[in-house]
């Protein structure tokens, strides 16, 4: 999902509105940004969903790693349909690698700096955040792609990035193009986990063979595992069948009948760019979107508990 454009925001869905000739209903869900900061980095812009009416004393918090090149509005339906459901969600914008700048996009620190974000944005919320009192100190996380990978990461896995030229010279797929070779004095990576995180939900999660031949031995969270039928972009052979055989706990798996890469996306409203909407034939996106969020929401809810 390299270099998508600034228009991604055009696949938002309105939080409320009133059909003609009515008044508006009152928004069940609030949506707000903020900034975080990450000291010595650039600071972490953040959208955050969140029921409009905050009760409760554990409230379940989900962190939503987007895709390269995207932005925290690339999942608004399940953001949404989660703070509908009761829980708060916090999406950062990862800076170096969203529609706005790709500069660390492939890098060695790429995966790393992703990961510190996600620690961040949790720190911001449970610590800064305006209804952090009201918040569980058990969280959730979602994540598409790099995004997947990311919440991999989090959660206690750790890549293998020197698997990535040996793999690309063998079976070259998406990511080897925007993969850049590390230097040879290169620092390794410093991941970053986190034991926050409780519950995960990945889709198409990207550079999966990276973590063979056991680099998910340390996740031990419940995982949701999404993969597309029809995706080329990151083939599920050497990537979501990697991951699902490499984690110690099988996951609760699902494989959708032709849906491709960007089918995990919101689906597209009016103005939207065709290169982000683009569907196999007969794929119904908001269709499956109404499903989907309603497995991601029920998943939450089994592990992350409700108050």
């Amino acid at each position: 999902m390299m270099k998508l454009v600034a228009a991604l925001a055009c696949i938002a869905m309105p939080v409320s509105g009133a059909l003609a000739g009515q008044a508006p209903a009152a928004p069940v869900v609030t949506v707000q940004q903020a900034s975080v900061e990450d000291p010595g980095h650039p600071p972490i812009i953040v959208g955050i969903w969140s029921p409009a009416e905050l009760t409760g004393s554990a409230v379940p918090l989900v962190v939503m790693s987007h895709g390269t090149g995207a932005g925290p509005m690339a999942h608004v339906d399940t953001a949404q349909a989660l703070a509908e459901a009761g829980f708060v969600v916090v999406a950062p914008m990862h800076p170096g690698d969203n529609f706005q700048d790709d500069s660390a996009v492939g890098r060695p620190e790429w995966m790393a700096n992703r990961s510190r974000h996600v620690s961040r944005a949790v720190d911001y919320m449970l610590t800064q955040w305006a209804g952090h009192e009201r918040l569980s100190r058990r969280v959730g996380m979602f994540g598409l792609s790099a995004g997947a990978t990311t919440a991999l990461i989090s959660a206690g896995g750790t890549p293998d990035l020197g698997r990535v030229a040996p793999h690309c010279a063998a079976r070259p797929e998406f990511v080897c193009r925007i993969m850049a070779p590390p230097a040879a004095d290169a620092a390794a990576p410093q991941f970053v986990h986190d034991s926050r995180v409780a519950a995960v939900v990945i889709a198409a999660p990207g550079l999966g063979f990276t973590f063979e031949p056991a680099g998910l031995a340390d996740v031990r969270v419940p995982v949701q595992l999404w993969v597309g039928g029809a995706d080329e972009t990151v083939p599920t052979a050497t990537n979501g069948a990697v991951v699902r055989r490499l984690l110690p706990t099988q996951p609760e798996f699902h494989e959708v009948e032709n849906a491709v890469h960007l089918s995990f996306l919101a689906p597209c409203g009016p103005g939207a760019p065709p290169a982000i909407c683009q569907d196999a034939p007969g794929f119904d996106r908001a269709a499956f979107h109404g499903e989907f969020n309603a497995a991601v929401v029920a998943f939450f809810r089994r592990h992350l508990g409700a108050d």
